[in-house]
């Protein structure tokens, strides 16, 4: 799948927050998504297939620090790249924004998601216990220390 990358802008926050909604239990709303590509300490990519946004994945910046809070993949986009050329091209401009290291929370159930993010690089740290309100799963702390 070839994609294309541009980062979010206010306007997109309807659509974000559509595809959002097809991806998680407890989706943002159409406001944080504004609110997020408002904040100037804030990146995110959208992930488009010629004009179909099939994804997007986002950071906050803090200092020299990314902390990766949203990837996100269309249901039926899965399985077909979308989602390790989204996370390349993410910390592409982790690294333009002046940042050396990346954090993130996921699921341990998500085993897509970590076998993409140690794919990158990414290694465990840690846990939150009951970090996730829909079901009080667990997050898996993962670091990637050299951007």
């Amino acid at each position: 799948m070839q994609l294309t990358f541009r980062e979010m802008v206010p306007e997109d926050a309807d659509m974000v927050a559509e595809l959002e909604a097809q991806c998680f239990p407890t989706p943002w709303s159409r406001e944080s998504f504004w609110h997020e590509a408002a904040n100037k300490f804030t990146c995110y990519l959208l992930a488009f297939a010629g004009k179909q946004l099939v994804g997007y994945a986002g950071f906050w910046v803090a200092a020299d620090e990314a902390q990766i809070t949203n990837v996100a993949i269309a249901p039926d986009c899965r399985g077909q790249g979308a989602g390790t050329q989204l996370l390349a091209a993410l910390i592409e401009a982790a690294r333009a924004r002046g940042c050396t290291a990346m954090t993130l929370e996921v699921r341990p159930s998500n085993t897509p998601a970590l076998a993409l993010y140690r794919h990158f690089g990414f290694q465990e740290a840690g846990r939150r216990k009951g970090y996730y309100t829909d079901n009080g799963e667990d997050a898996v702390i993962m670091w990637k220390t050299k951007l």
